[in-house]
């Protein structure tokens, strides 16, 4: 399959810059998720993927063939997005074979065509059902079955799942995957889900204010944020500001022995952040803070441990349970150095 190449994309909207700049190789036969939030871009830069917008400026190709200013008639992209804009009037197999009817393949044909996607996706009973008759997941598989039906070169998929309830889309998410990946067709997912993401990406580009703050694979995403946005977006985290105090960082009174970035000075500020899962209790030797209970959250396998510290309040996942705790608990919390993050405190783009 042909990867997409995006290079210096910019679009516009008057004043507004909705997508500023953004440059990305999409691997071809992988499954890429457009991330951030309601406004960040994403569903923008989608549209000019799919020829439905025009950059104002950069190009699009795709294995090399620049198709900018291709119509998205000619692109052979599959969509699918928030509305599955499907015929009522239409049972389910002439909705999947509608778009190859009118494109002049003969009706028997299209017909066996529609009947190997339904029976890709599950649906082969439900052919003659009319649309009405579906629940939310299968009018899902009919959308999607509808844009494999020409054999896309690219797959693109807006929010495609944001109408469904949480056991279905968890559900759905793990079959779109599976399907994506016995296809092998390059996909496109626009979602502002961190967990679907997660779930379903080969790569996961985080957006914000138009621009893309990091792009890799999910673990790389989680382990080793680029920045203190993607940190706080993806994942839950602990956040603590504190300055640079000979080449270690100080939070309030404690000096954490943290070998910050090199590019960090004595008297910088900085953010620090730890995944709740990477701190815990007890523990000794350094980067230990006392802490009091505040709220203990049991969801099974994990505790979620509410503290309350002198440099602000902070979340413990503790998968131990043995040890009882009530509210208002003095205990220790270490933080591995191993497992903090240190950022600029005004997020500006440095290492971490």
């Amino acid at each position: 399959m042909s990867g997409l190449s995006l290079k210096y994309i910019r679009k516009n909207y008057g004043d507004v810059r909705a997508v500023d700049n953004v440059s990305l190789e999409l691997q071809g036969g992988a499954l890429t998720a457009l991330l951030g939030p309601s406004g960040c871009g994403k569903t923008t830069l989608l549209r000019m993927i799919a020829g439905l917008e025009d950059p104002s400026a950069g190009s699009i190709s795709l294995g090399g063939r620049d198709i900018t200013r291709l119509p998205a008639h000619k692109r052979k992209f599959g969509m699918v997005f928030q509305s599955f804009a499907l015929f009522p009037h239409l049972n389910v197999s002439d909705n999947v074979s509608y778009a190859l009817t009118i494109a002049g393949t003969p009706r028997g044909q299209a017909a066996a065509r529609a009947h190997e996607l339904l029976d890709l996706v599950q649906l082969s009973a439900f052919a003659e059902r009319r649309i009405g008759e579906l629940s939310g997941g299968q009018r899902q598989r009919v959308a999607i079955a509808r844009a494999l039906a020409q054999e896309p070169d690219v797959f693109l998929l807006d929010e495609p799942m944001s109408a469904l309830d949480a056991k279905l889309r968890e559900d759905m998410q793990v079959e779109l995957r599976q399907l994506q990946q016995r296809l092998g067709i390059t996909t496109i997912v626009v979602t502002h889900d961190q967990h679907e993401a997660m779930t379903m990406a080969d790569q996961i580009v985080v957006m914000s204010q138009g621009r893309v703050e990091q792009m890799g694979t999910p673990q790389a995403i989680y382990h080793q944020p680029e920045n203190a946005f993607v940190a706080d977006f993806i994942g839950k985290a602990n956040f603590f500001d504190g300055v640079i105090a000979a080449g270690q960082v100080r939070l309030g009174d404690h000096l954490l022995q943290i070998t910050p970035p090199a590019n960090f000075i004595d008297g910088s500020p900085v953010r620090i952040a730890i995944r709740p899962e990477k701190a815990a209790l007890g523990g000794q030797g350094a980067n230990l803070l006392p802490a009091k209970v505040t709220f203990v959250r049991d969801v099974g396998p994990v505790r979620d441990i509410h503290l309350e510290t002198s440099v602000g309040p902070m979340i413990v996942a503790d998968s131990d349970n043995r040890q009882p705790l009530r509210i208002g608990d003095v205990v220790q919390v270490s933080l591995p150095a191993a497992a903090i993050h240190v950022f600029p405190r005004l997020q500006d783009k440095v290492a971490a």
